[in-house]
C-alpha cells in the first residue's frame, strides 16, 4: 500500500486553541459545568471546522471525494470532535468512552470496568509492564487497567483538553506514578521503536484514516514479542455500501462519533496482518449470546437495567432524555448560558445513538470486535 499523506502536527497551535476554547474548564468536576465555561468564539470555530465535513453531505450524495477529504483531515476532525463532545460524553456516559457487554444483574459502571478487565486479561497485562493506551480519552480505561494489573500506562491523545482532564483524574486517584499522558498523532507516533511491552486501544483506532497505518505504528513501537489488543469499531461483513439504508447508518455513526473512514471486519483483519502482526485471537463480542445487548443504554430500555442505580444514566440516554437535553440546551443557548453550537453537537450525538442501535440490531455494526495480535519475536521495526 502506498504511504498516505498525513496531517502536519502543530502542538503549539493546538495548545493555544485549547487554552482559548476551554480555559480552566478542565478543572471542573462535572462535564456539564465544564460545558458551560467555553469561549464562544473558539467554540464556533470548532463547530464550523468539524461540521464542514458533514453539513449538506447526506448518505445519498456521498462520494469517494467527500470521504477522501475527511480522511485527509483526520486529525483535525477528531481533535475538534472531542473539543465539542468530551463534556457531553462525561455528562451522559462517564469517563470511559466505550461500550461493553452486560451480565445478568450487572450495573452499568461495573460492566464498563469488566470490559476493560477482560481486554487486559486477554493480553495478560502484568505488574510493572510498560503499556501504551492508544487514544486514551480522559483516561477512564487507563486508570482502571492500571489498578487492575499494576502496569505502568502511557496514554496517547491528540486532544489537549482530554489530556488535561485525564491528568487531573489520575492525580485525584493517586495514580500519577503509574499513568502519564502524551500529546500526539497515532498515525505518526514520536516514541522510539521497541518501546512498549504491550499496546491496547479501546474503540479509538476507528478514528484513523487507515487501520493499516495506525496498526503499523503500533507494531513499530511494540517490543519484539509484545502483544497488541484492541476493541475495534467495524461494519460487519453484512454491510453493503450500495444499500442506501446501510449507508445512512454508517454515515450517522461516523458523523456523530468523529470518524473519517469506518471499514468492514474483513478489512480490519487484513490490516492487522498487513502491519506485520501474528493474529492470535479475533472475535465479535457483540455476537455472544448475552441476554442484554451492548446497545441497551442507548435504546433506553429500563427493563434491562442491572441495577436501580443506573436509572439516571439510562434516562439520559433514552430518546426522551435526549429530547429533554436538546430542549434544555436550546434554552441555555437562547439565554446565552451555553454557547451556540452546543445543541448542534448534542443533536449529532443523538443521531449517532439512533444509528448505533440500528446498526447493532441489524448486525451491521460492532463496537467490540476483539483482536489480540503479537509482534513476532524476531521482528525488526
Amino acid at each position: 500500500m502506498a504511504p498516505m499523506m498525513l496531517e502536519s502536527e502543530d502542538h503549539t497551535r493546538d495548545a493555544a486553541f485549547n487554552k482559548a476554547m476551554h480555559g480552566q474548564s478542565a478543572e471542573e468536576r462535572a462535564g456539564f459545568m465544564a460545558m458551560m465555561k467555553k469561549d464562544p468564539v473558539a467554540q464556533k470555530a470548532a463547530v464550523d471546522e468539524y461540521f464542514k465535513h458533514w453539513d449538506n453531505k447526506s448518505a445519498s450524495d456521498e462520494t469517494l471525494e467527500i470521504r477522501e477529504a475527511r480522511k485527509a483531515e483526520y486529525a483535525s476532525l477528531t481533535r475538534h470532535y472531542y473539543n465539542l463532545s468530551t463534556d457531553l460524553y462525561e455528562y451522559g456516559w462517564g469517563s470511559s468512552f466505550h461500550f461493553c457487554r452486560f451480565a445478568y444483574g450487572e450495573g452499568f459502571h461495573q460492566a464498563i470496568a469488566r470490559h476493560e478487565h477482560y481486554l487486559a486479561s486477554q493480553m495478560v497485562l502484568r505488574d510493572g509492564m510498560k503499556v501504551l493506551d492508544v487514544g486514551c480519552g480522559v483516561g477512564g480505561p487507563a486508570r482502571e487497567i492500571a489498578k487492575f494489573t499494576g502496569a505502568n500506562i502511557v496514554g496517547l491523545n491528540n486532544n489537549d483538553y482530554q489530556i488535561e482532564r485525564a491528568t487531573r483524574y489520575a492525580a485525584k486517584e493517586g495514580l500519577s506514578n503509574q499513568l502519564s499522558f502524551v500529546k500526539g498523532d497515532f498515525m505518526q507516533m514520536s516514541f522510539p521503536p521497541n518501546t512498549f511491552d504491550a499496546v491496547y486501544a479501546i474503540e479509538a483506532t476507528v478514528h484513523a484514516p487507515s487501520l493499516q497505518g495506525v496498526y503499523s505504528q503500533i507494531f513499530r513501537v511494540l517490543k519484539p514479542g509484545g502483544v497488541f489488543g484492541v476493541y475495534e469499531w467495524l461494519m460487519t461483513d453484512n454491510y453493503d455500501n450500495d444499500n442506501p439504508h446501510h449507508r445512512e447508518i454508517r454515515l450517522g455513526i461516523e458523523q456523530g462519533d468523529g470518524i473519517s473512514n469506518m471499514v468492514k471486519v474483513s478489512e480490519g483483519l487484513q490490516a492487522i496482518k498487513d502491519a506485520g502482526f501474528i493474529l492470535e485471537h479475533h472475535e465479535d463480542l457483540a455476537d455472544r449470546p448475552d441476554a442484554t445487548p451492548w446497545y441497551y443504554p442507548l435504546a433506553g430500555d429500563f427493563s434491562m437495567m442491572g441495577s436501580v442505580w443506573d436509572v439516571l444514566t439510562i434516562a439520559r440516554m433514552h430518546k426522551w432524555g435526549r429530547s429533554v437535553v436538546h430542549r434544555f440546551i436550546g434554552v441555555l443557548e437562547t439565554l446565552g448560558v451555553a454557547n451556540k453550537g452546543t445543541q448542534k453537537m448534542a443533536d449529532s450525538l443523538a443521531v449517532a445513538a439512533e444509528c448505533l442501535v440500528a446498526g447493532g440490531k441489524e448486525k451491521l455494526f460492532t463496537p467490540m470486535y476483539l483482536i489480540v495480535a503479537r509482534k513476532p519475536a524476531d521482528a525488526k521495526s
